[in-house]
Order: structure tokens, then C-alpha cells, then sequence
């Protein structure tokens, strides 16, 4: 057996997290997850928050259980997913627990941002799609409330710049995720100083920004000798889980698209320079960082938390039924009846998802689905759908055509679901790696020791080491038919 390099990638969402390890033996990755741990926002008497100490101690787990690895570990990474944030004191310790980003406190902070700001003022700062949980909104949330964190805090940090501070005790933001925040300046490749100070956020607790790939130190000594590893290396990859899920899609050529697909669908391009134009913010697209300079052009749509969610839904109600048993039963379900807009405000906040989606269906004079299997379906019907618009943007927004997409992350298990995205836009579906976000993790770890030579190489590595399943369109005039009625829905 060739000799392996091993790399500790941990990857965090918003609703679940893993220790992943990853051998490199030259030419191929094997991945094998070696801790998983549930995660999810709770409720507190001030709003949704993030156990962010619970977190740190699944990783500090996860490090304990790699530590018997054969042969070591070459250094570890941590990705999370983007936004949210934590405050430091200026003794470093935090300001009580982070906000999620489903917080309601977000409610009305971006309408009252354009009063200080007009909205293409924004963007031309920043260059980022308009959510109303981004990161500058939510600390407009807290200046608008007069927050006593905001008072005290001395340092920024991202979640995965958190808990690498926890680890290392480095201090830093990284590219990828600082990106996302919409208080970065891409032109500059700085933090927008001008914006902050404008929205009366203090400037002052930005950190330094580092581009993924940098060696954040070793792992604190009295973390490794509790979790019995000596001299761990810890790497910032691309720290925002969609730059490091973009790292592994397997792109040979600049006319295909990727889709990151998991709770969110982020579909774009990868681009060398941030695309800051008129068509960009008509169509609200994002610029956020990646690897080896790039830009992920994208858009945010919602991707299978509608599934998730309903299913959440049913489990509290006693329904319980797998993904599977949901697909299976959307598979049979009549096709392109109803449709919603996966991205309409109705939909963002947890709750119950299927009466939601009944009770758009019913003020769109569409009629509602009923079972489960047809919920289901509406909601992957229209996530395909949403997805041809999206399609249809980049496109004006970036002057070129496209012939592939490329379907990476956890939902690509949803074999339904790719193959509308498909028929729905008529290109062709490749979908893998099926585990994109911790490879790519692992990947950039391998280009800053050394191992893999660049970003090029690493996607060699990436169609050497997985299974890349074809999708191709079947053409079909419904499908236009139901295009023409879901335009509709989102103009």
C-alpha cells in the first residue's frame, strides 16, 4: 500500500457537524469520518443562538479520537458555515453566545441600513448578495438596539476564526469566510472601513485578514496534551464551508457552473476577478472569496431546508419518515402541479414547513399539495425551477454561456432532485464529490504542506478519488409551460 499523508478536516453546519480524516497518497483522497455530533440553533429568552462551547468540545472529541491514527496527522482545518459571528473582550474571552442567523432580531436592520447607505451603495462596497441575516446587518441589529456587547467588544470573529482562536490562540479572519460578512471591500482585499464606519459599526474590532491555506500555529499545548496529539498544525482552509466545497468540485473547463447543495443551493461560477455591476446587484448576486485568488460568483437559494424542514415537521407530529421514504414518495407524486418560490420570506424561518408551503400554494390560487409525497415535490419541482432562473441570470450578469453544472455536496444523494435540476435547465448534471465541503478542506491543507502543487492539481486528485454521476436533460415542453408559471411567483 502507497505511504498516506493524513490531514483532520472538521466541518461544521448548521445542523450538523464532523471530525473527517483524510489520506492523501499522491495521487487519491480516502475520506473516513471519524465524529459526527448533531448541532442546531437554540432558543433563548434573547433570541436563536449557537452553543459555540458545546461545538468546541465535539472538536476537542474529534481531535481525541485522531490522535491513535496510523502514521499521525499533517495538520488540520475547520470550516463552518458563513455569517454569524463572535465578540472578544479585550482579555479574549467571548461576549455571551453567538447569534444564529435565523435570529429575528435581523427583522427591519437592512430597510434601516438604506437610509444610512443606499442599498448600490452597498454594494458596490462589497459587492455581496442581500440577505437580511448578513453579518453587516445583524451588527446594524445591534447598533439599531443600543448592544452593550458592541460597547465592550475588542475583537471580530467569524465562527470558524472562533474556534480557531480556541485552538491556536490566533486572532485572525479568514478570506473565504470575511467575504461573506458584506464588510469586506473586494477591490481593496480589506475590510470596508468606509461602510462600517458609515453604519456607525466599530471598525476597530476587524482583525487581520489571512487567505486560506495560512498556518495558524500549533494546537495549544494544554489541548494536545489532553487530547493526547503533539505538535498538530493547524491550517486555515478555505474557512467558509461553500469555499472550501468549491475547492472540490471538479471543474476542467470556465464554462461550467457548480451548485453546492445541501441546506443551501449555492449555484455559480468561479471567477478571477469579483463581478461588481449593474446586472449583479439587479439580480442580487454575491462575490465571496475562494481559493487561489478566485471569486465565487453565486447566488444564495434555498436548498433542501424546505425538505429538511417539513420533515422536522412531520417527526414532531409522529410522522416520521426518512429522506428516502420522502423522495421515494415525491418520485411518484403528480410532477410541475404546484410551485413556490423556495426563497419567498414565508419560508426562511423554522416552523412548520408543509402548512406554509399549502398556505402559499393557496394565495397563489395554485391548488396545495396534500400528502407528503407532494409537498416534497413542489418543493424539488421549484428548487429546479429556481435554479433555471438562477441560470438564466448568470448568464446576463456575466455575458457568457454554460455547459455544465456541477452538482457537489450532500443533496447530490437526492438523485430526483438532479435529475430536474437537469430537465429543468437542460444542461447536463454532474454530481460529486458527494463529501466536496471536507475534501476540499483537506485539499488546500494538502497545497499549503506541499503535497498537492495548486488548485489545478487538487481537482485532479478530486476526479481520481470519486465516483462522478451524469445527468442529461430530457427535454420536454412542460417544462417551459411550468417555467412560464413560476416566473410569476418570483417577479
Amino acid at each position: 500500500m502507497p505511504h498516506s499523508t493524513n490531514y483532520l478536516a472538521f466541518d461544521l453546519g448548521a445542523s450538523s457537524g464532523r471530525a473527517v480524516i483524510g489520506r492523501f497518497n499522491g495521487s487519491t483522497v480516502d475520506l473516513e469520518e471519524i465524529h459526527r455530533f448533531p448541532n442546531g440553533a437554540i432558543e433563548l429568552p434573547g433570541g436563536l443562538f449557537w452553543d459555540a462551547v458545546g461545538l468546541f468540545g465535539e472538536i476537542l472529541t474529534g481531535l481525541r479520537k485522531a490522535a491513535s491514527t496510523s502514521g499521525g496527522l499533517k495538520s488540520a482545518g475547520l470550516d463552518t458555515w458563513g455569517v454569524d459571528y463572535a465578540l472578544l473582550d479585550r482579555a479574549g474571552e467571548l461576549i455571551g453566545n453567538p447569534h444564529c442567523y435565523r435570529d429575528p432580531r435581523v427583522d427591519g436592520a437592512m430597510d434601516e441600513a438604506f437610509k444610512t447607505v443606499r442599498r448600490d451603495q452597498i454594494f458596490d462596497y462589497t459587492g455581496i448578495q442581500f440577505m437580511a441575516f448578513n453579518t453587516l446587518f445583524q451588527l446594524c441589529a445591534s447598533v439599531r438596539d443600543n448592544s452593550p456587547q458592541l460597547e465592550i467588544a475588542e475583537t471580530f470573529l467569524t465562527m470558524p476564526d472562533l474556534f480557531n482562536y480556541w485552538l491556536t490562540g490566533t486572532k485572525v479572519c479568514e478570506f473565504s469566510n470575511a467575504t461573506t460578512t458584506q464588510c469586506f471591500d473586494p477591490r481593496k482585499r480589506a475590510w470596508s472601513t468606509d461602510l462600517l464606519n458609515a453604519l456607525h459599526i466599530p471598525s476597530h474590532i476587524f482583525p487581520e485578514i489571512v487567505q486560506p491555506g495560512t498556518s495558524l500555529g500549533r494546537v495549544r499545548n494544554s489541548i494536545a496534551l489532553e487530547a493526547g496529539i503533539k505538535d498538530l498544525n493547524v491550517v486555515a482552509p478555505a474557512c467558509h464551508d461553500t469555499g472550501s466545497a468549491v475547492a472540490a468540485v471538479p471543474m476542467a473547463s470556465d464554462d461550467a457552473l457548480y451548485i453546492s447543495l445541501g441546506t443551501w443551493a449555492l449555484m455559480g461560477a468561479e471567477i478571477r476577478e469579483p463581478a461588481i455591476n449593474e446586472k449583479s446587484l439587479t439580480h442580487n448576486f454575491t462575490n465571496e472569496g475562494g481559493v487561489d485568488g478566485t471569486y465565487r460568483f453565486l447566488k444564495n437559494i434555498a436548498g433542501l431546508w424546505l425538505v429538511q424542514e417539513s420533515k422536522r415537521t412531520w417527526d414532531l407530529a409522529g410522522n416520521v419518515l426518512s429522506f428516502d421514504e420522502l423522495t421515494g414518495r415525491a418520485q411518484q407524486a403528480p410532477s410541475l402541479t404546484a410551485l413556490i418560490d423556495p426563497d419567498h420570506p414565508d419560508f426562511v424561518a423554522p416552523g412548520d414547513m408543509p402548512g406554509r408551503i399549502r398556505t402559499f400554494c393557496k394565495h397563489t390560487n395554485q391548488s396545495p399539495p396534500e400528502s407528503e409525497g407532494e409537498v416534497i415535490r413542489c418543493a424539488l419541482d421549484s428548487l429546479a425551477l429556481k435554479c433555471r432562473f438562477v441560470l438564466g441570470n448568470i448568464r446576463e450578469a456575466l455575458g457568457k454561456p454554460f455547459a455544465t453544472i456541477h452538482v457537489v455536496g450532500g443533496g447530490i444523494q437526492n438523485t430526483l432532485l438532479c435529475q430536474l435540476i437537469a430537465d429543468a435547465t437542460g444542461l447536463q448534471v454532474q454530481a460529486g464529490p458527494v463529501e466536496a465541503t471536507a475534501l476540499g478542506n483537506i485539499l488546500v491543507q494538502a497545497i499549503a504542506n506541499g503535497d498537492i502543487g495548486n488548485l489545478s492539481e487538487a481537482r485532479e486528485v478530486v476526479r481520481a478519488s470519486t465516483p462522478i454521476q451524469t445527468y442529461d436533460p430530457n427535454p420536454s415542453a412542460i417544462w417551459d409551460d411550468a417555467y412560464a408559471r413560476f416566473l410569476k411567483l418570483v417577479s
